[in-house]
């Protein structure tokens, strides 16, 4: 199972810099191993205030509790909270990829992690749904070919998160006005930037 964890850290006041150093090195090292054991798949950084300390990572373990186990033995989560969310699997996911690679599309594309929220209105007709549906899955075969759409997972009824690469919002709002569920979603999107010890990068 997958789960995407919001790991903030919070050092506390006074300690030496060489500490927070030796520690953020051994994680750095500790991230390497939990990539190459499968469990962690993506980090990426969100828009941070100054001073703010915040990751996202992209887990995969066989439950909540191998979870538990898998962040407890990072390195900074002496200083850090986790906050879990679980991810099931979307019918239109891409999959991810069997090894470290360089993300596709262009290589100068921002990252993007999108949460929508699906209502469909009252009185549509069952094969208008379902009709929706099937072009909803075409166009993110047509986007997955084209480099921008590179998961989708399923947080809940109606609710639905996706990464996506584009090479700046305005390109970003165009792809998800293509989608034939537009006019049915509400949309929530989140900017990312790189990670040192993301392993979507190991190795380029």
């Amino acid at each position: 199972m997958e789960y995407l964890v919001t790991m903030t850290t919070h050092v506390p006041d006074g300690t030496p810099e060489q500490e927070v150093s030796e520690v953020r090195a051994r994680e750095a090292v500790h991230s390497a191993e939990l990539a190459a054991q499968g469990h962690l798949l993506r980090l990426f950084r969100p828009p941070l205030k100054p001073g703010e300390w915040r990751t996202l990572g992209l887990f995969a373990a066989g439950d909540e509790d191998r979870l538990e186990e898998v962040l407890a033995s990072m390195p900074l989560r002496v200083w850090r909270t986790d906050e879990v969310t679980p991810l099931s699997p979307h019918p239109n996911d891409p999959g991810r990829p069997a090894g470290p690679r360089q993300p596709a599309g262009p290589r100068q594309a921002t990252e993007f992690l999108t949460t929508f929220m699906i209502t469909v209105p009252p009185g549509t007709p069952g094969q208008v749904v379902k009709d929706t549906e099937a072009g909803e899955a075409e166009r993110a075969h047509e986007l997955t070919e084209q480099g921008h759409l590179e998961r989708l997972w399923t947080l809940g009824p109606g609710r639905v998160l996706g990464l996506w690469r584009a090479s700046d919002p305005d390109e970003l709002q165009a792809i998800l006005k293509s989608l034939p569920m537009d006019s049915w979603m509400s949309v929530q999107t989140t900017p990312l930037t790189g990670h040192p010890s993301d392993p979507a990068i190991a190795g380029t």
